[in-house]
């Protein structure tokens, strides 16, 4: 895990020159400083945000300072909302070339705060999940068009940025379960998208102040190092625009106050995540064990029959004589 400093956060932003940049809840926070960094080194920014003011202000506001931006109503869980949003990008700028799903939002309601009507528990608000969740999926799945939509060239920058978590938050486990499976996406989809050259990335930053933290959890966390959000935002550039194949795929962790680190895709297999893949990888190789051609027999004759059954082990027998081909021919010499 490799500490990222602030002076290296912009090292590749030359990179975002001319590039059209989707992001969603940018009318504060983390997405606003993020779509002003993006607009500072020349990108085009499509902002998209359930607050039409706040986003006009932030696009105004890029426009002020001499950049590009746009901005329109978007309530991420609204498909066509977000289908519009990326629309508008192609329009406007005739591609895009980074997505950011940005926008999220915490529990309203403690999720153990159960009520109950005629002495039966209600049904829970799921918004968490649905704007975190839902809503990142349904612009990772646009990404995947629009990205590739109008592209000259394979080796031009391309990416795909999202904010997840590390750390379990009490009282908010929907938000915590919604960032978590963030990371899972950007793990399962980092292969076939690295083969179209395709960047993609998650920034995991602890607790920052911004609007989306409610009063109570800004309380409890008075006088804890918080990450300042320019920092966040400078992570968000760099992950977008780092060259590296090495860092495609990574995680970028802000702790606390400090730094920015990298965290590589191995050392997501460290402690019980090794064990499980180590596991995972022995499961796999032991398709060439005796152990293995048994199950898999037995499994097909129930599946399909004895007669199948009895093909299979044919097949596995032919495979094994194969696989020890070098052995048996020393053992008849």
């Amino acid at each position: 895990m490799a500490a990222v400093p602030d002076e290296e956060l912009y090292a590749y932003a030359d990179r975002l020159k001319d590039k059209v940049v989707v992001i969603t809840g940018a009318a504060n926070g983390i997405g606003r400083e993020a779509a002003l960094q993006f607009a500072k080194y020349g990108a085009k920014v499509v902002i998209g945000d359930r607050d039409v003011e706040g986003g006009e202000q932030t696009a105004q506001a890029v426009k002020a300072a001499g950049g590009l931006a746009v901005a329109t109503k978007c309530d991420v869980t609204n498909w066509d909302d977000q289908v519009q949003l990326f629309e508008l990008a192609i329009a406007t700028y005739g591609a895009v070339d980074i997505v950011v799903p940005n926008a999220g939002v915490t529990e309203g309601v403690p999720f153990d705060a159960v009520k109950l009507v005629d002495g039966l528990p209600t049904k829970p608000k799921l918004t968490t999940l649905d704007v975190n969740l839902t809503g990142v999926v349904y612009s990772i799945h646009l990404a995947l068009h629009y990205l590739k939509l109008n592209r000259v060239e394979k080796d031009s920058l391309k990416a795909l940025i999202m904010i997840a978590s590390w750390s379990g938050i009490p009282k908010a486990p929907l938000y915590t379960a919604s960032k978590h499976a963030v990371l899972g996406i950007m793990r399962a989809m980092h292969l076939f998208l690295q083969a179209d050259n395709i960047r993609i990335g998650t920034i995991h930053p602890f607790f920052a102040d911004t609007n989306i933290v409610p009063v109570p959890i800004k309380l409890l966390l008075a006088g804890i190092p918080k990450a300042p959000v320019p920092r966040i935002a400078g992570a968000i550039l760099h992950a977008a625009s780092n060259p590296s194949v090495e860092s495609n795929g990574s995680a970028w962790l802000l702790t606390d106050n400090g730094p920015v680190f990298q965290v590589p895709k191995e050392q997501f297999k460290e402690g019980v995540y090794e064990m499980i893949d180590a596991r995972a990888n022995r499961l796999l190789k032991g398709g060439q064990g005796i152990a293995f051609y048994f199950n898999f027999v037995r499994d097909i004759g129930r599946i399909f029959g004895k007669q199948l059954a009895i093909l299979g082990v044919g097949a596995i027998l032919a495979k094994l004589a194969y696989n020890n081909r070098d052995t048996l021919t020393k053992l008849s010499k």
